[in-house]
């Protein structure tokens, strides 16, 4: 079982509420989403293991048990073309939990018309292999979001 932890501090709000039909029809994976606290902040590795794909604005890092978490920084993002993101970690690098991995602004994200909204997905999972998926309250860098089986 991989425990998936929360890559940043705001509230947890559920696929459902993420403003893209990709996310909230959980086509990319299941999972939940993050509406981020404003203000400069850390991406953190929602597990630990090998950055496989890096972005500025998005991140999938596998673990030990072959399961790759997609942390996607903010809605249509990838249109601010890597402004005001900083990335911290290199493709290929092995992370622990927790570590930082992308610096970003969600209020810049904002700013720039797009939604900071973040969905953390476990790719190539089914629905019924993830339990105990937080879909309300506020969560700090590092709580618990969904099991894996």
């Amino acid at each position: 079982m991989t425990t998936v932890t929360s890559p940043l501090a705001g509230r947890a709000i559920g696929l459902a509420a993420v403003p893209d039909p990709v996310f909230s029809g959980a086509m990319v994976g299941p999972g939940t989403a993050i509406d981020p606290e404003p203000g400069t902040t850390e991406a953190v590795s929602p597990v630990a293991g090998i950055v496989v794909s890096l972005h500025p604005h998005a991140f999938v890092v596998v673990d030990e048990e072959g399961h790759g978490v997609l942390t996607h920084l903010g809605i249509d993002t990838v249109q601010l073309n890597g402004e005001g993101f900083e990335l911290l970690v290199n493709k290929g690098d092995t992370v622990q939990r927790g570590q930082a991995v992308v610096r970003w602004d969600p209020a810049a994200v904002e700013a720039a018309g797009k939604s900071p909204i973040c969905p953390v997905v476990a790719l190539e999972a089914t629905p019924d292999s993830l339990s105990d998926v937080r879909e309300d309250g506020d969560v700090k860098a590092g709580d618990s979001l969904f099991g894996w089986q």
